[in-house]
């Protein structure tokens, strides 16, 4: 009997528990109520937790990285406004839910476009990792496996945050804990969705229906949101007599009358004989009025848009050195550029440049050339990496060494090596036509192609990679 009397006392302690949490006054419903109070618990560990811990080393590390963590701090903030409503309302209809990720939606966008905007800054790759794997917030739309698609998002970030490694691994400390914070935070938010959220964004199931006008603010307002469009205009009464000014009534009470006619209406037509016809009479065809032929061409009757009056703005070339990096950037049909006065610790990064030859003289620390076009580069030496992303037509000489030659979405792209660089590793992804020539004895040059198709097999214990033959 004691020992039931315990059971009977532990479970109204327990029932105690859940009352004060699911009552208005508890201390883990809070203002936001309900079961779902405790998933946004969950996310709440998440902001107070690696998030908090991002934006302490953002700001230790400050400038682009700082303002940077600022918009992922916003970012944050809005989704858990939709969680908030999530937890005390019930899924509304695809077209307000749409209305509702809006918000979250433009933060996201806010992040990836101030990349973009500083594309030239000295911590470009801080940025670009934030960037890439920011859309992992928009898991809140993905149905069923919201959890892979953010595992999927932070995996896009490893390019750029294994560079942040490699740049920073030996000099300074902040930049590797700031690393491994940040993808703590998409590592985090895996379990939380696994826990909460496993097929998809959680509503509450006994709350009204969620609507969009209760939606959160954007956070790029810069006032407060405006005010809902008016009702629509009343239907038109098709019921009611037309005034004296109208004709609707009157035009619509004749057409119902002739179509009631039935086979009469046909009645007052005038007969045509064949002397009246045009096509059995082409002498009619020189009188009055030419005949049409028939409609107009689609193409000659449509009018052509108008050339935009405002045509894309040119940016000025720019080549220069600022701290430790070469700048060359917009350069349009430059075909001697030429980088001679360099140091070991010197790095360049060449953008959005066409149609133009680089030089480089000397040793140098690495090289980058990032979204350019018939692009060709001549280089001395390299200690560290040459990496080509998101660039087209692209030829490279190698005068002396480089130890590595990295190809990141390039199409066509042809490397001539030089004897003392034929152990540089070439390492490519997503990129085609990449063409290796090695020199011969004689002074020429042989061209081999990188491969672009690859087999993969299990051998009973792993897969294994191996590279196809390529035809022609």
């Amino acid at each position: 009997m004691a020992e039931l009397a315990n059971l009977v006392q532990r479970l109204e302690v327990a029932v105690g528990r859940l009352e004060a949490m699911s009552g208005p006054g508890g201390s883990a419903g809070g203002s936001d109520g309900g079961a779902g109070s405790v998933f946004v618990e969950g996310f709440d560990e998440i902001v107070k937790g690696p998030l908090a811990e991002y934006l302490s080393l953002s700001q230790q590390i400050g400038g682009d990285v700082q303002k940077h963590a600022e918009m992922m701090k916003q970012a944050f903030a809005t989704e858990r406004q939709l969680l908030v409503k999530a937890g005390t309302s019930q899924k509304p209809s695809d077209a307000v839910l749409t209305t509702l990720l809006q918000p979250v939606s433009k933060s996201i966008q806010q992040v990836q476009a101030f990349r973009e905007q500083n594309r030239s800054s000295p911590l470009f790759n801080h940025l670009s990792a934030v960037s890439e794997s920011v859309p992992a917030l928009g898991w809140i739309a993905m149905a069923p496996k919201p959890g892979p698609y953010v595992k999927e998002m932070q995996d896009a970030a490893m390019f750029y945050t294994n560079r942040v490694l490699k740049d920073y691994k030996d000099k300074d400390k902040t930049h590797v804990d700031w690393v491994k914070a940040y993808i703590s935070i998409w590592t985090t938010l895996q379990q939380y969705i696994k826990d909460h959220h496993t097929t998809g964004l959680t509503w509450s199931k006994t709350g009204p229906v969620a609507s969009a006008g209760a939606a959160p603010p954007s956070v790029s307002a810069g006032g407060p949101p405006p005010p809902p469009p008016g009702p629509p205009p009343p239907p038109a009464d098709l019921s009611g007599p037309a005034d004296s000014g109208d004709t609707g009534g009157t035009n619509r009470n004749a057409l119902f009358a002739s179509i009631n006619k039935g086979a009469d209406i046909t009645k007052g037509l005038k007969h045509v004989s064949d002397n009246q016809k045009t096509h059995k009479n082409p002498n009619l065809r020189t009188q009055g009025a030419p005949v049409r032929s028939g409609p107009k061409p689609f193409a000659s009757s449509t009018a052509k848009p108008a050339a935009s009056a405002n045509p894309a703005r040119t940016l000025p070339p720019v080549l220069e050195l600022e701290g430790k990096k070469w700048k060359v950037e917009n350069q349009e049909d430059a075909q001697n550029l030429v980088i001679s006065d360099t140091e070991l610790k010197q790095v360049v990064y060449a953008f959005k440049c066409n149609k133009s030859t680089l030089q480089v003289k000397g040793k140098i620390n690495s090289i980058t050339l990032d979204n350019c076009k018939k692009m060709g580069l001549v280089f001395d030496d390299v200690v560290g990496i040459v990496e080509i992303i998101n660039c087209k037509d692209i030829k490279i000489q190698v005068m002396g060494k480089v130890p590595t030659i990295s190809i990141n979405k390039t199409d066509g792209c042809h490397i001539y090596l030089s004897q003392d660089s034929l152990k540089c590793e070439i390492v490519s992804a997503k990129s085609s036509e990449m063409n290796i020539l090695v020199p011969n004895k004689d002074g020429e040059f042989t061209e081999l192609p990188v491969p672009e198709q690859f087999k993969t097999v299990w051998d009973g214990s792993k897969l294994v990679t191996t590279a196809t033959e390529i035809a022609g």
